[in-house]
């Protein structure tokens, strides 16, 4: 059961690692005033998609080390969320590498905040075409994501199109 524990945790990380170098794709090179790019009127702006992410990942540190808590971050500028972004990713990352028990399941952790970070990413991807800044796109398979890489800077994208 260990080997099976160590074996969901590294996918855990791994699926971090990807969370990171896709983030850092939308969140770079962003047009002024895109923050507050408003697609409809029930639609979250890109900025408060971004400051969800942070709150989700903070969330997920939360209860993978026994103290569950949610909390919503106030409204800050673009350039410091995004900071958050990868602060929050860190700190999840080097717990889920530590030592230290996850004090509820990896499958909670991902099914929970990892995969509705992953969806947010993909939003905002969304909103920056609608906004006419569209990313390149990528054949991701072939990204050198790396289990640990969880900071702004990434890799050079392999194959963009």
């Amino acid at each position: 059961m260990e080997a099976a524990n160590e074996s969901g945790r590294q996918m855990l990380r791994h699926t971090v690692a990807t969370l990171a170098y896709r983030g850092a794709k939308v969140l770079r090179g962003v047009p002024p005033g895109f923050a507050d790019f408003q697609a409809c009127e029930s639609c979250r702006t890109p900025g408060k998609l971004l400051a969800h992410l942070g709150d989700l990942l903070d969330w997920g540190l939360s209860m993978a080390s026994g103290k569950p808590n949610w909390q919503e971050a106030p409204d800050v500028p673009w350039e410091e969320s995004a900071r958050r972004f990868f602060e929050s990713l860190k700190k999840f990352d080097d717990y889920l590498a530590s030592a230290a028990p996850l004090e509820c399941s990896g499958e909670n952790l991902f099914q929970g905040p990892v995969a509705d970070a992953l969806t947010h990413v993909g939003q905002i991807a969304y909103l920056r075409r609608l906004a006419g800044a569209p990313i390149r796109s990528e054949n991701y398979f072939k990204a050198a994501i790396v289990v640990g890489t969880v900071g702004v800077e990434q890799p050079t994208p392999k194959l963009e199109f």
